[in-house]
């Protein structure tokens, strides 16, 4: 009985996981659409990937990597 009930919750386990993967790949086509359509209309999409990506950090690491960042511009004289 064990095994059954094991085998069952594995199975809706594992279907809940492929159901996700397949909303997170429909999830992704539409942000590519969305920069798609940004870059259209004259945004770098590149750019604005890097300050998604920033708008994610808490203020106290994206501190830190500006920090860190005009360290090593200075020290490659990048200013």
């Amino acid at each position: 009985m064990t095994d059954n009930v094991s085998a069952e919750q594995l199975r809706q386990f594992i279907e809940r996981i492929e159901r996700l993967e397949e909303e997170k790949r429909s999830f992704a086509d539409d942000i590519k659409d969305v920069y798609s359509e940004a870059k259209s209309t004259g945004f770098d999409a590149k750019t604005m990937r890097k300050i998604v990506a920033l708008r994610k950090m808490e203020k106290h690491h994206r501190d830190e990597a500006d920090a860190l960042m005009e360290t090593y511009r200075q020290a490659l004289g990048l200013h």
